[in-house]
């Protein structure tokens, strides 16, 4: 296994819990008893319409603590938290965790962490972010991590995707990708396997430079005979 791989699996297992969790609702989950334009409360299912945490929700879903709906198309705002069973499409705006079994289109919002299970298409804005993959916008405060981007992302501190990055990858210390198909643009190091693209850092490493050139200080291709140079390498 190399050494991507190992550092995207050590991203991943900070939300091993989060995700068994994901699984756990998934299969407790006995499907929807009906669907709601409106719902209000301080945290389901202690909410108006009352009963259980299974309504689908077309239309508006706001609960002072906690909101949690199979279905959600439209706007969702948990206090603390907002989790969704089924597909989220819209907005969803929490304090602290923004929670997604399956795939989000849309907008999500938190101060905390946004997770999901599958695939975002959209734009993601908070502390944290984990999910499979993301097409789109992704903006963290410290970082995010996923199997595939495509798009662009921001990284206060790191950006790590585990199988492949399409786009423009921008952190504050360093970008990981087995693969990278764009830029990884940070301030200290950036890592890949293979390079389609560009790499700008104090220091740039890739086993392979397929097509494309690095920037930095060190700049260090495995592949190449001359493996190490000073401010460009590249395809050669």
């Amino acid at each position: 296994m190399n050494r991507i791989i190992k550092v995207g699996i050590a991203a991943f297992a900070m939300a091993a819990t989060v995700s068994g969790y994901a699984k756990e609702v998934e299969a407790e989950e006995e499907g929807p008893v009906g669907w709601t334009a409106v719902c209000v409360g301080l945290a389901t299912p202690v909410q108006l319409p009352w009963g259980l945490d299974r309504w689908d929700v077309f239309g508006i879903d706001f609960n002072v603590f906690y909101s949690d709906a199979p279905l959600m198309y439209g706007i969702d705002v948990g206090g603390l938290c907002a989790l969704t069973r089924d597909d989220m499409m819209g907005i969803k705006v929490s304090g602290l965790l923004n929670f997604a079994c399956s795939d989000v289109y849309g907008l999500r919002a938190t101060l905390g962490m946004n997770f999901c299970g599958q695939t975002v298409y959209g734009m993601e804005a908070g502390m944290l972010g984990f999910r499979d993959s993301i097409y789109g916008l992704d903006v963290e405060f410290l970082g995010s991590a996923q199997r595939k981007m495509c798009g662009m992302q921001v990284g206060g501190l790191a950006n790590i995707s585990a199988i492949e990055s399409y786009g423009l990858s921008i952190a504050g210390i360093t970008n990981l990708a087995k693969t990278s198909y764009g830029l990884q643009l940070s301030a200290a190091f950036n890592m890949t396997d293979e390079l389609h693209g560009a790499q700008i850092a104090i220091v740039n490493y890739a086993d392979e430079c397929v097509s494309g050139f690095q920037i930095g200080l060190v700049n260090i291709i495995m592949s190449n005979r001359i493996k190490v140079l000073p401010i460009v390498n590249g395809y050669f």
